[in-house]
């Protein structure tokens, strides 16, 4: 049974542990060298960046950023051995161009995202992302450290979400987001729950979403029912299709000839767009299949270097169960496209 009984964590931000997706696996793809210049946009523990900066020898430079301030303590601590090679900032991914700039960096040699929730944010019950444990609703990366202009009201926390945004666009959330067939029942059980009073921990959620789900669907679930409902709230909070959609808008033209991308997605919805993105990348012509000759001038710009995505095998998969849903997809740039002369 998975009814939410709220228990007290020992995991906290100064011992929360974290293993590294697919470790082996991108180092390969990025082949770190001395002097290359590398970006890891989701830096985390600094589990891959530590272990990239180790295969260089040292001496290769890393540009590392998040917008999770207890992470990027932890990181600066693993990263110090490697002194001002390792510059990091306190930004989403997808302003990963503020800082190059302020290195003067033009370009990388090897771009690495590892998208999702980590496990300094999971683990640590009060950071309110995790249905196991009963905590003010948060779900915010950044703790509240980034600016969030431009967001709507109703975005700014789990906490805002669910008490502000109306039925539609909570049915929206956990349909789109979360792709659960429930939501349309959830969405009304937090409606009503919210009209008696606020929904204000994680723990409250959890139950509301356990009462929405039907008998039988609980009985046969093979997670707790309000898993899905958790994961869409926490995108929409910490907007991470649009991180992603941007940060893809912009990498091309600072990444390297013969530089490497390699990015590491848990989300069906997050590799449909990394998917999606590195084949028009990789493709001639972008015409529509009837058209007799292509008319788009369109030309590769990237190789793509996983015809299908790199998956945890089944060794770490028994170390690390979180690693299930993983999919690691690299492409490399090409050189620009040189016209032929007549």
């Amino acid at each position: 049974m998975f009814r939410h009984t709220p228990h007290p964590s020992s995991v906290t931000a100064q011992n929360a542990r974290h293993v590294s997706v697919l470790l082996n696996e991108v180092l390969d793809a990025l082949a770190p060298r001395p002097g290359g210049r590398y970006l890891d946009g989701t830096l985390g523990l600094a589990g891959h960046s530590s272990a990239l900066m180790e295969r260089a020898g040292g001496k290769a430079f890393l540009c590392g950023l998040d917008r999770d301030p207890q992470a990027l303590e932890r990181a600066a601590e693993r990263l110090a051995p490697y002194g001002e090679n390792c510059r990091l900032f306190a930004l989403e991914y997808a302003s990963f161009a503020d800082a190059l700039d302020a290195l003067g960096w033009d370009s990388v040699d090897g771009a690495l995202l590892d998208i999702g929730v980590s496990s300094l944010q999971l683990d640590v019950t009060e950071r309110g992302f995790s249905l196991h444990g009963d905590a003010p609703l948060d779900m915010r990366m950044d703790m509240g450290s980034l600016s969030s202009a431009g967001r709507e009201p109703w975005t700014q926390s789990a906490r805002t979400v669910v008490n502000m945004a109306d039925v539609h666009t909570l049915r929206h959330i956990i349909e789109a987001y979360g792709e659960d067939p429930q939501a349309p029942r959830i969405a009304r059980a937090i409606v009503e729950a919210r009209q008696k009073a606020p929904i204000e921990t994680t723990g409250q959620l959890a139950e509301i979403v356990w009462h929405a789900y039907p008998a039988k669907w609980r009985a046969e679930a093979r997670n707790h029912p309000a898993t899905r409902t958790f994961q869409a709230i926490r995108m929409v909070v910490n907007d991470e299709l649009g991180q992603l959609e941007r940060f893809l808008d912009a990498i091309l033209p600072r990444l390297s000839v013969g530089g490497r991308l390699a990015v590491i997605t848990f989300h069906s919805l997050e590799d449909r767009i990394v998917k999606q993105r590195f084949r028009q990348w990789s493709t001639d012509c972008l015409c529509p299949p009837h058209l007799p000759r292509c008319v788009c001038g369109h030309h590769a710009e990237v190789t793509l270097l996983t015809k299908k995505p790199i998956v945890p095998g089944r060794d770490e998969l028994v170390i690390n169960p979180r690693a299930g849903s993983a999919k690691l997809r690299v492409v490399e740039k090409l050189p620009p496209f040189e016209k032929e002369l007549s």
